[in-house]
């Protein structure tokens, strides 16, 4: 393979992983021992580094990462400052899971399922703008009808809501 092939090869698996990759691994990817593997990535930091890209290649031990570089850092922290969202409990993956498939629904149709209060968690996937308020039921006390959003799809990676997997009505646990 060619030294550009090779580079291009240790980029992609780089900017694949977003973690830190063993040395060994990018040699596996690219059909090389270690020690050229090494040599291939330090160019492709000096490279980098010589035409001040906005990314960079750090050493981490053994293995290598690709990140941002420093010098740019400052310019985009901004964008990264919002809180990240934490992982979904089950009881919150449980309540979105029922939203996204009976919407529109109230919370009382929520709690009927799911056999628990489920105030709390509706109210996480709110504060999360993972579901929204889409409106109030002709009832009485007009209880407020949910729906999921966009960031939802997002967040799951869907296109749209007929892109989420059928279930079985009839499963049996």
């Amino acid at each position: 393979m060619e030294i550009d092939c090779l580079e291009a090869t240790a980029e992609a698996v780089l900017f694949s992983a977003g973690n830190p990759v063993l040395t060994t691994d990018i040699s596996v990817a690219l059909g090389v021992d270690v020690k050229k593997t090494v040599d291939i990535v330090r160019s492709l930091m000096e490279k980098y580094k010589a035409e001040k890209r906005g990314i960079s290649i750090i050493e981490v031990g053994d293995s290598f990462q690709m990140c941002t570089n420093i010098e740019y850092f400052k310019n985009i922290k901004s964008i990264y400052d919002t809180p990240k969202k934490k992982r979904l409990p089950p009881a919150v993956l449980e309540t979105l899971a029922i939203i996204a498939y009976k919407q529109p629904i109230t919370r009382s149709m929520v709690e009927e399922i799911r056999g628990v209060n489920s105030d709390r968690a509706v109210n996480k996937l709110v504060e999360y703008n993972l579901v929204c308020e889409k409106g109030r039921l002709d009832a009485p006390g007009r209880p407020i009808i949910f729906g999921t959003t966009d960031d939802f799809l997002k967040y799951f990676g869907f296109k749209n809501l007929e892109s989420l997997p059928l279930i079985e009505e009839d499963v049996e646990v």
